[in-house]
């Protein structure tokens, strides 16, 4: 059986995929048109970065509680300013937190429950990675749903006129029109959870499986992990609807 520390050994060989799949995903958008070629080799840049900083730091972080905590904030800041940029308008402080309340209502009481069911132990080898799962779930829908339902209602705004004139309050007439477009956001999360084990092996699976756990205990992480993220993105996608109908109000 092939060991966990003999896939993906570090030397030129693997290098060399990396950059070669970097540049093919960057040709292939640059050769389509679609606008992202220097987008996608910024992006493979960083997250070897990241990544690399990551692997340098995550075992001094995971070993102190208060570490753990702050480096989880800045995961939740970093998203929170990542998904602010994809609303429109570019980042600023009052869109960061309006990407940031969305995130963290739905994001803090799933890892409560987790946390509090002690499900997830309070170690930081074991927070870091659920917390990461999550917040990157609540970013894309949130960036999703607010960019649609802003979208929608600059597109559709004489629907919404219509609906005022017909008796309807500024809220409800905003909702008709917006909410169809945000629940959109939530078709990926439900394709993957409806398609796991027969599609998919997400990461939690496969990484379980790697570090030594029985196929039936990675099963039931992984479970835990996606219905977790389906109400982490439920509630993210509801706050980001209400609160891109205030904004449009």
């Amino acid at each position: 059986m092939t060991s966990v520390t003999s896939l993906f050994v570090p030397g030129p060989l693997l290098y060399a995929v990396i950059v070669g799949l970097v540049l093919a995903g960057a040709a292939v958008a640059a050769l389509a048109g679609l606008g992202h070629g220097r987008a996608v080799v910024t992006a493979g840049i960083r997250a070897a970065v990241q990544l690399g900083a990551v692997a340098l730091l995550i075992t001094q972080v995971a070993t102190r509680l208060w570490a753990t905590c702050l480096f989880v904030l800045a995961m939740y800041a970093v998203a929170g300013w990542t998904a602010a940029s994809r609303l429109g308008g570019g980042r600023s402080p009052k869109r960061a937190w309006w990407a940031l309340l969305p995130m963290l209502g739905g994001t803090l009481p799933v890892l409560a429950l987790l946390l509090g069911t002690g499900l997830v132990p309070p170690r930081g080898l074991a927070v870091i990675p659920v917390a990461g799962i999550l917040l990157g779930g609540a970013m894309t829908v949130t960036a999703l749903c607010g960019r649609r339902c802003r979208d929608e209602l600059e597109i559709r705004r004489g629907e919404v006129e219509a609906a005022l004139a017909l008796g309807f309050s500024d809220r409800q007439a905003a909702l008709e029109i917006c909410r169809p477009a945000a629940a959109t956001s939530l078709i990926p999360a439900l394709d993957q959870t409806r398609t796991v084990g027969l599609v998919t092996l997400p990461g939690a699976f496969v990484g379980m499986l790697l570090g030594g756990a029985s196929p039936v205990q990675a099963a039931v992480v992984q479970l835990v992990v996606l219905v977790g993220l389906l109400a982490v993105q439920s509630v993210a996608v509801a706050l980001t609807t209400e609160l891109s109908v205030r904004a449009f109000r």
